[in-house]
């Protein structure tokens, strides 16, 4: 007869066979996260300048269902900016020489500047096939929204483990890279304002995709042929096969369905250089925040519609 005891034994001794993540990882990725003294040293300014800014300030407590609640009509819930797109105001005037014809450069104004005051801090996580671009865009964002700090976990991981990532694959295989792949993502995504390029099959696993939904994510959707182009002679790991496109169209196929799920997606063409990718960018999140408002804010528009003092 079998007993609990006997039961516990054969558990015990299958978690014991289970090949646990190599022991000089574990943890690595933990002590390897993103450096942001500066940031703390900004932020603490900023909490204490609203901190004596609501002591000055009278706070009008309204009840509504039997709570209390304060209206987030301020602005550090609004500040205010809305989508420079649509402004009229933040166009160059017809007589000026140096308008293009594209839309981005008739504006008077970067509008990447605008897109971090109307983010209030969100994360921005950038998803996609290997070679999509995804560290130039993510920087290039990160340094036109002047406020946000650029962050790549294939860099982070490497600089945790002291190894390439090759080196990990080859040396541990790819269910080891996977484990201190989500470390890595574990100690950056608690961190504020942040352009952050993942891994290709990062988002795959259902823990990784949670960590990402506390941000807004830009899948950039790059045909296999245009990617094989970029990175044709390097040693990506899942590559290393008879017929690499044919790897990369079948993984891209697999990896689709969760791909799709991102909040903006972006084609990017063969004839996209990274400032046009960049650009496309900025247009669709701004885009986004627009159909995507705060439930808050949706209320406050319906009251004043029907006449309500809100």
């Amino acid at each position: 007869t079998t007993t609990i005891k006997d039961q516990r034994h054969d558990y015990d001794n299958a978690i014991t066979a289970a090949r646990p993540p190599p022991a000089f990882l574990v943890g690595t990725a933990l002590s390897f996260a993103p450096s942001s003294l500066h940031h703390n040293r900004r932020h603490a300014a900023q909490i204490k300048s609203i901190a004596i800014t609501t002591k000055s300030t009278t706070t009008v407590v309204l009840s509504a269902g039997g709570f209390e609640w304060e209206d987030p009509t301020s602005e550090q819930a609004d500040p205010g900016v809305d989508n420079p797109f649509k402004n009229p105001d933040l166009l160059k005037p017809d007589d000026d020489d140096s308008v293009e014809d594209d839309e981005e450069a008739s504006l008077k104004v970067d509008p990447a500047r605008l897109l971090s005051p109307r983010l209030r801090g969100c994360n921005l996580y950038l998803i996609g096939m290997m070679g999509s671009g995804k560290s130039a865009v993510g920087d290039a964002l990160a340094r036109r929204m002047g406020t946000y700090n650029f962050l790549d976990t294939d860099v982070i991981l490497e600089r945790a483990t002291g190894m390439s990532i090759p080196q990990i694959f080859e040396d541990e295989g790819e269910a080891a890279f996977r484990d201190v792949e989500a470390q890595v993502l574990d100690s950056v995504h608690a961190h504020v304002r942040c352009v952050i390029s993942t891994g290709g099959g990062l988002p795959m696993r259902n823990q990784n995709w949670s960590k990402l939904q506390s941000g807004l994510v830009v899948f950039l959707n790059v045909e296999p042929g245009v990617i094989m182009k970029r990175i044709e002679g390097t040693d990506r790991p899942l590559l290393q096969t008879e017929n690499p496109l044919e790897t990369l169209t079948n993984l891209l196929e697999e990896r689709m369905e969760k791909y799709e799920q991102a909040d903006v997606t972006v084609e990017v063409s063969a004839d996209m250089d990274l400032q046009m990718t960049a650009d496309k960018c900025i247009r669709a999140l701004h885009d986004f925040i627009d159909e995507n408002p705060p439930a808050w804010k949706e209320a406050k528009e319906k009251a004043l519609e029907d006449g309500l003092d809100w």
